[in-house]
């Protein structure tokens, strides 16, 4: 066997073992997970029963018994559908601007200091601050929603993408430019592949932001959606039913993050490592 070809099993055998190796260290943390769900529902039973009034402050099972009551009519199949829609629609066009906001302020020096302050500025602004013209200049149609979560999605992944720009090594620019690289052929081959980690964390930031915004997104005359259900129920003072929404918004969040994090362990090959941290 040759040298390469040594080299190349090794290689391989090294990568299965890490993966291997992380398999089993997810497995380790299921038990934890399940102890960690378990004391906060004994937490939650406990508060909820010193605090007297189950109307106000419903237990697990009163909201237990609202979430299957939801499902089971279909309410918050529908709600659910609703949200998720918005939130995937409004993150891939605020991803996608964003990407092209930070590559754009990352590459050019003159484009950097004529963007860096606007996206410093509205990225401190929070969603809601921007629910009263958005009503007013796009309508209580689809269009506000998602402009709202493309808003809470876009300068977070800028400011990810502008700083992986900025993080490409400069012997890599040299060796490409040496080789005669064009600034085209120098963008897609070494400023944009070494920015993937950098855009990959900056949208998984940005997802989480996306499902925090669309219950304030929702409230422009929605007519389907989880927001939709915990401003109905915050009204009719059904906290059980706003419960069970918030358990629903946080089951789904949590659901896209992994199948992200999945998504791009599978198929990020090497990216993929040097981006995700979490579990």
């Amino acid at each position: 066997m040759s040298t390469t070809s040594r080299a190349q099993t090794n290689r391989v055998a090294a990568n299965r073992a890490k993966r291997d190796a992380a398999r089993r260290a997810r497995r380790r943390g299921v038990p934890v997970a399940v102890a960690g769900i378990c004391v906060l529902l004994i937490g939650w039973e406990v508060l909820s029963r010193a605090y007297g009034k189950p109307l106000l402050f419903p237990g697990p099972a009163d909201t237990g018994s609202a979430l299957i009551d939801g499902l089971t009519s279909g309410d918050i199949g529908t709600a659910a559908a609703s949200s998720v829609l918005r939130v995937l629609t409004g993150l891939l066009v605020g991803s996608l601007a964003g990407v092209l906001l930070g590559l754009l302020s990352g590459s050019s020096r003159v484009i950097e200091a004529l963007l860096e302050p606007f996206i410093n500025v509205f990225r401190f602004i929070p969603p809601l601050a921007w629910f009263a013209p958005a009503l007013l200049w796009l309508g209580s149609g689809e269009t506000s929603k998602i402009a709202l979560i493309v808003y809470t999605s876009v300068f977070v992944v800028a400011v990810n993408t502008a700083a992986g720009v900025k993080a490409v090594p400069r012997n890599m620019i040299r060796m490409a430019r040496t080789y005669g690289a064009s600034p085209i052929r120098l963008f897609f081959v070494v400023r944009l592949p070494a920015s993937l980690p950098y855009i990959f964390s900056g949208v998984r930031i940005a997802m989480g932001n996306a499902f925090m915004t669309v219950v304030t997104a929702e409230m422009l005359g929605a007519s389907s959606g989880l927001g939709v259900l915990i401003t109905e129920g915050t009204a009719n003072t059904d906290v059980r039913g706003v419960f069970a929404a918030l358990i629903v918004l946080g089951t789904l969040g949590l659901c896209a993050d992994r199948a992200f994090v999945h998504l791009l362990r599978r198929y990020g090959g090497r990216f993929s490592a040097r981006t995700l941290g979490g579990p």
